[in-house]
């Protein structure tokens, strides 16, 4: 009743005044377009406004303190979702206030229980923007449906609950809830999008008998309990800042904590520019504070970890030989620079430390008793362990993906990552095998060379190639072939295939002609090669399939695979191809699980397409090579 009386109060007081875009209320039939020269409805005192606030080239219908020079939203309409230029909001005929496209189509709106008896909208000094009818009566208030701030003289009922943004400057919901529950416990949530359920709370007030989350005119923040209001708890600190010197805002941000703000005024003066500044904050340490349920990633996102900064706000990091998802939001987790580890074998596998960190929900095995050289082994010989922890003599693996992350200082621990090893990667500064062939491109089917089938069907798209192209000049035979767009290759020199391949260890395959192995480039270290050693049996076949694949690159066709090197140093001829970790041809149809009936068709069909093109550009190319015959030449057309 006392935020009620406040509110009528509000409406009755309002003063009249002349500046633009601020009013005494909004009548119905009126609207806002973002073309507007001021796209909002401020408050009497102008400390407020409603309307669309501007993020680039967008715009988000917003409620914000319009007198702070620095982004100060603390109401979004529409679920945060932005709006193109050219936008409206309007006060309809039958007081339903509506949102809509440029086009006319309504995206959203606000239709009180009783829109029949709504006569005005109007923006309070509070920062409650209503909707009341002509007895003053409030239908609908911005303050009942909060999205992820309140400020002084807001209350949070039972069920009322504020969310998260999903980042600094998206305004869509984001991972994380605080709800005042019915149970009268105050709890911060992690949320499991893009549901509305929840995973277990980070932080609570342990309390049985809530009844409201107040944010009193004085600038306090607590929690009321029982009915008198007499007992609480504070979430403020003791000493606060006048409301009358600062304004006061208490946001739950996208990083999960939930935080008070104040901001001075009036201009002290100073080379610096104002900022929000935080008086309080729950919980104390986000970083730390998730680890109670294996669900949800965390603050952090997979497979990356927390660290407060020097302001005591989240930093998320990757683990080594680890990159962000997303370089624009380093929230969204990490991801691995390198190929999974093969089942069987810890070959170009190293462990990496990163002191006092965890990951405490990805466990799937704990050892007492051991050392941290056990640890590290057996880690590294286990193809499900993605890192290990070790702490006085307790070792626990973790899977993948890692999850919870954080590093705490007080954390006598220690994490081992596991990643691929550097030496395995092939060193990019050397020379190209052949000046002349640098770049060099050899499109077609991937590493199923390894098998005999691949290499019948290899030998006869060979010779399917070589009568196609038969007609071509000698000359062009022996050009490079023209780089693909988009496509970063090169020649190779035998000592760095060598290298790559880590001296030809680990075979892939051998064909009746061939002998593929596994390496790894430095020029594209995120993805496994093979390379083929070619017998000396079809040495003269490969030059013409080389000459033919030239012109093929020509054509820049986006069907071939792409990723392809080459070298020919004397008595060496390989074959550099993209790695295919599913196996070979061979070993897909006649091994283990075989491929069902609609793959089988599209294996088929897509051999087919291939032989086709083959035989349409040996056509072409035949009646290309007719025309130049018959035709006469351009002299013949001359007077004389």
């Amino acid at each position: 009743m006392a935020s009620v009386f406040l509110y009528l109060l509000s409406l009755l007081l309002f003063p009249l005044f002349s500046s633009a875009q601020t009013y005494r209320n909004v009548t119905l039939g009126t609207s806002l377009s973002t073309n507007d020269k001021n796209p909002y409805w401020a408050s009497p005192s102008g400390e407020f406004a409603f309307g669309f606030y501007p993020i680039q080239d967008v715009f988000v219908l917003a409620i914000w303190y319009e007198k702070i020079a620095v982004e100060s939203i603390i109401w979004t309409a529409n679920g945060g979702n932005t709006v193109e230029s050219g936008s409206k909001i309007e006060l309809t005929s039958d007081g339903v206030l509506s949102l809509s496209t440029p086009n006319g189509t309504q995206i959203w709106k606000v239709e009180s229980m009783d829109s029949i008896g709504v006569t005005s909208a109007a923006m309070l000094d509070t920062g409650n923007f209503v909707l009341s009818s002509d007895e003053s009566a409030i239908k609908w208030a911005s303050f009942d449906i909060p999205t992820d701030t309140i400020v002084p003289t807001q209350i949070l009922n039972p069920l009322g609950k504020l969310s998260a943004r999903l980042t600094q400057n998206d305004y869509s919901q984001g991972r994380f809830e605080l709800i005042l529950q019915g149970d009268g416990n105050l709890v911060l949530y992690q949320k499991a999008r893009p549901t509305e359920d929840n995973y277990d709370g980070y932080w609570d007030t342990a309390t049985t008998n809530g009844s409201q989350l107040i944010f009193n005119q004085s600038g306090y923040i607590y929690l009321s309990l029982g009915s008198t209001n007499t007992n609480r708890i504070s979430l403020t600190p003791t000493t606060q800042v006048s409301p009358r010197e600062f304004y006061h805002r208490a946001t739950l941000d996208f990083d999960g904590a939930f935080r008070h703000y104040t901001y001075p005024k009036k201009f002290t003066g100073g080379r610096w520019r104002q900022s929000w500044s935080v008086s309080e904050y729950v919980p104390s340490n986000i970083c730390t504070a998730f680890g109670g349920s294996a669900l949800g990633s965390g603050v952090c996102g997979f497979n990356s970890y927390c660290k407060l900064d020097d302001n005591q706000r989240p930093q998320c990091n990757c683990p080594p030989r680890y990159t962000y998802i997303d370089s624009n939001n380093t929230f969204n987790g990490c991801k691995q620079d390198f190929l999974p580890q093969t089942c069987g074998t810890s070959d170009g596998f190293e462990m990496r430390e990163i002191p006092s960190t965890d990951w405490p929900t990805s466990d799937y095995g704990r050892f007492t008793s051991v050392t941290e050289d056990w640890c590290r082994e057996t880690c590294l010989d286990d193809c499900f362990c993605a890192a290990a922890i070790i702490r006085e003599g307790t070792c626990w693996l973790k899977k993948f993906p890692l999850s919870n992350g954080k590093t705490d200082p007080t954390d006598k621990g220690k994490a081992l990552i596991k990643v691929g090893k550097s030496q395995l990667v092939l060193n990019n500064r050397n020379n190209s095998c052949k000046k002349d062939r640098d770049n060099l491109i050899l499109p077609g089917s991937i590493l199923l060379g390894s098998s005999m089938l691949f290499n019948l069907l290899l030998i006869s798209v060979i010779c399917l190639a070589i009568c196609g192209f038969r007609h071509k000049k000698q000359h062009q035979m022996r050009q490079d072939p023209p780089s693909i767009s988009g496509m970063n290759l090169r020649s190779f020199t035998y000592n760095e295939l060598e290298e790559a391949t880590d001296k030809f260890k680990e075979k892939l395959g051998k064909g009746a002609f061939s002998t593929v192995y596994k390496g790894i480039l430095e020029s594209n270290p995120q993805s496994l090669v093979a390379v083929k050693r070619l017998e000396s049996v079809v040495e003269g076949v490969e030059k013409e399939f080389r000459a033919e694949m030239s012109a093929i690159g020509r054509t820049n066709h986006k069907n071939l695979v792409q990723l392809f090197g080459f070298c020919d140093e004397g008595a060496h001829r390989l074959l550099v191809y993209e790695f295919m970790k599913n196996g070979s041809l061979a070993s897909f149809l006649f091994e283990g699980s075989r491929p069902e009936w609609y793959q089988r068709i599209q294996i088929a069909f897509g051999i087919a397409r291939g032989i086709v093109y083959l035989h349409e550009k040996r056509n072409t190319n035949a009646r290309r090579s007719n025309r130049s015959l018959h035709s006469p030449s351009p002299r013949s057309f001359h007077l004389h």
